[in-house]
């Protein structure tokens, strides 16, 4: 057994370090994405209940 647990405290060492530049999570394509339908949709039903107006 003193061989095993020799063999286990030889075993590579695992260094973790934060990278150097900050992680960046862009979420602003999905919210201009709801925004922009939204606004089509409401633009679309006026456009249905109103026709005259261009």
């Amino acid at each position: 057994m003193a061989p095993v647990g020799a063999l286990g405290m030889m075993a590579g060492c695992v260094n973790v370090s934060a990278p150097d530049k900050p992680i960046v999570i862009n979420l602003n394509i999905s919210i201009t994405q709801e925004v922009v339908y939204r606004l089509d949709n409401k633009a679309k039903t006026l456009i249905q209940e109103n026709p005259g107006i261009f």
